[in-house]
This record gives structure tokens, C-alpha cells and sequence, in this order.
């Protein structure tokens, strides 16, 4: 929920939909950006109650302005989308679902996958997948602990680190050789780190997935 991704959902969903309408077309978006100082307290208080609480009211108020789908456009934060799903009476469109999608696409069953230590570690995700038969390896540690380390100290704040990188790509490397056969970027700050060119397997950028899916759903 850092303006870093957040900047690259509207730009991604924007860019969309010119290419699908072509000319000046643009995405008609109602937005509610967050002062992610505030989020992250909240997850580090382990305060999902009034995390749920927060996003389901802002969520209404959006479908007030005229929003018909909504997009949670981060993956950590999907651990209270039920509580936003109970509260909107539109579509709600599940960014674990859209990347089950892609990777059913791909005809992958095992994938590593990245993300905050919340992402990694609970099952409000990975169980997500698991239902569509598709199995999520995460990193041990030490990784999942640098992994979460760097999206909350770097990446969230937009700086990009050459040794991060380098330590991202060897934890995937790890995961391969443990028989994931594609990488979930199951943080949407991960893509501005790590790239499908940086990987030899299906690389499943969530961002970029959510996104096509939200044209989608609004198109269709």
C-alpha cells in the first residue's frame, strides 16, 4: 500500500486500457491512497480488526463515488479481504485469484513465493492458492526475514539496492533448486526490484496480474 506500487497499479491499469481503446483513452478511477506509516503500524500491532474495519469503510465509500470494482492493491493487506468483501456490494476482485490465473495459464503447480513475513508465513494467501491445487513453497530463513526486511526498509521507501537484489535472486535460486517451478512477487513493491528478465522460471509479478485483471473486470 506504498505509493511506490500504487503509482505503478494506476500507471499500469492506465497504460491498459489505451491499448485496448486506443487514442486518449484512460481508466476512470476513484482512489483512496493511505499514509502507509499508518498501515504498517497496524500490521505491526497485529491489529487486523482495525485494519479490516478501516479498508471495508473506505472501500464503501468508493463504491458511493461510483467505483463498480474494487482493487486492494496490495498482497499483505488481502488477510482482511473478507471483511471487505462482506461490506461492498460490487465486485471484489482478489489479487490471489488473479494470479492463480496465471498461473494456471502457465501450467505451473509449485511456485516460490515472496512477499512480507505476513504474506509468507499466515495462510490467508498461500492457503488461497492451495485451494486451486496450486502448491506455494516459501524461503527459509535467513531469507524470509531479509525478504520482508528489505521491502519494509527499501523498497516501500523506493530505494533500490544492487545487494538486495542480488540476495532476492539467490533466495529464488534456493527456491528452484527446492522444485518451485515458477516466483510469485507476492509483494506488489517486489517488481521494482526484481524483473521477469532476472528470472530463468514463470515469473508471476502481482502488480502487473492485478492490474489486467481490473481492466478486465471493468471492460468486460
Amino acid at each position: 500500500m506504498s505509493w511506490e506500487s500504487s503509482v505503478e497499479y494506476e500507471r499500469l491499469i492506465n497504460r491498459e486500457v489505451r491499448r485496448r481503446l486506443g487514442g486518449t483513452a484512460s481508466a476512470d478511477l476513484v482512489i483512496r491512497s493511505y499514509n502507509f506509516a499508518e498501515i504498517e503500524a497496524l500490521q505491526e500491532a497485529s491489529d487486523w480488526t482495525g485494519a479490516g474495519d478501516k479498508l471495508a469503510a473506505d472501500a464503501v465509500m468508493l463504491e458511493r463515488a461510483g467505483a463498480e470494482v474494487i482493487v486492494l492493491c496490495t498482497n499483505t493487506m488481502h488477510k482482511v479481504a473478507p471483511v471487505i468483501e462482506a461490506a461492498v456490494s460490487g465486485r471484489f476482485l482478489h489479487i490471489a485469484d488473479a494470479t492463480a490465473d496465471a498461473i494456471e495459464a502457465a501450467g505451473v503447480s509449485s511456485v516460490g513465493l515472496l512477499g512480507t513475513r505476513y504474506t509468507m508465513e499466515q495462510e490467508f494467501y498461500r492457503g488461497r492458492l492451495e485451494d486451486r491445487g496450486i502448491n506455494a513453497i516459501v524461503p527459509g530463513e535467513p531469507d524470509r526475514s531479509m525478504i520482508h526486511r528489505v521491502i519494509f526498509e527499501q523498497l516501500v521507501r523506493g530505494e533500490i539496492v544492487a545487494e538486495s537484489r542480488k540476495a532476492y535472486l539467490q533466495a529464488i535460486s534456493t527456491l528452484v533448486s527446492g522444485g518451485a517451478q515458477g516466483i510469485i512477487a507476492g509483494c506488489t513493491e517486489i517488481e521494482l526490484l526484481i524483473g521477469p528478465d532476472d528470472v530463468a522460471v514463470p515469473y508471476f509479478p502481482t502488480t502487473a496480474i492485478h492490474a489486467r485483471a481490473a481492466v478486465d473486470a471493468s471492460l468486460n
